[in-house]
């Protein structure tokens, strides 16, 4: 080899890596959702919804707000789906890192409150939005409506198996038919969709609310009120596409008008 001859070395690990490059910024959408649960809560659990399984997904993102060191602003929660929204993300936005910490974080979480015996796992996916207001307001009305349909998709795949289909001719007969007829099949059967729980039509919002504290400033020595925040979740939403549901959002975006605030836990 002579010396003009050109050294050749291998790349640097970094530069091998796939999406390390990729980052992300906010405001951002991370969803969730849970693999393979179906087979998961064949066992010890209602059907077509089981309300231990909702306030494990309720608690388990409420642990996610406490203790895994993320910000997000709220997190809305139907089935076995998390999307949670950030303003500001750790990481410097690194893509690989923000879906693989979240999904497994999601998934030590789930495994503690509910107790599974079994390994679980959550993919993640980053969704970019607009802004905070029509941006996120679209965002969630899809995904409620998309909690509506596995609402009625699960009640009418279970109705089916009530008159005698299998697993399989059921589930194949419900993504055949058309809303309305849904609706009949279940009606028929005393069931009316529009009664059953909001969590299981419309969600669950996960996020820190505010709230008005009183208190005493000793250097001033006077009465005065703070404004601190807290952890809710809240089980009856209004459909995001009304008014009811902008001015929920709205009163939920307050903390992003403030620069200090604490956090208790209702």
């Amino acid at each position: 080899m002579t010396a003009q001859s050109r050294v050749w070395s291998e790349p640097a690990e970094d530069d091998r890596e796939l999406y390390a490059a990729i980052k992300a910024l906010p405001p951002l959408i991370v969803r969730a959702d849970g693999r393979n649960f179906r087979r998961l809560l064949q066992q010890d659990f209602s059907k077509p919804f089981d309300t231990r399984f909702a306030t494990g997904m309720a608690d388990a993102v409420t642990l996610f707000f406490q203790q895994s060191g993320f910000d997000p602003l709220l997190a809305f929660v139907f089935s076995d789906e998390v999307s949670l929204c950030f303003t500001h993300v750790p990481f410097r936005g690194r893509l690989e890192k923000l879906d693989s910490v979240i999904a497994s974080y999601l998934a030590s979480a789930v495994t503690l409150v509910l107790g599974f015996t079994e390994p679980i796992a959550f993919d993640a996916r980053v969704i970019p939005i607009c802004d905070l207001n029509e941006g996120l307001r679209a965002y969630l009305a899809h995904r409620q409506a998309e909690a509506w349909r596995n609402h009625s998709n699960a009640y009418g795949y279970y109705g089916l198996q009530t008159l005698g289909l299998s697993r399989r001719a059921a589930e194949t007969r419900v993504k055949g038919m058309k809303a309305a007829e849904v609706h009949e099949l279940l009606y028929r059967q005393g069931i009316n969709l529009n009664e059953t729980p909001s969590w299981q039509r419309r969600g669950m919002i996960v996020a820190r609310e505010a709230y008005e504290k009183a208190g005493y400033d000793r250097k001033a020595e006077r009465a005065v009120t703070v404004t601190r925040f807290r952890i809710v979740q809240l089980w009856e939403l209004p459909l995001f596409g009304t008014e009811d549901g902008q001015r929920l959002l709205t009163r939920l975006f307050a903390r992003e008008a403030i620069s200090t605030r604490g956090t208790d836990v209702v």
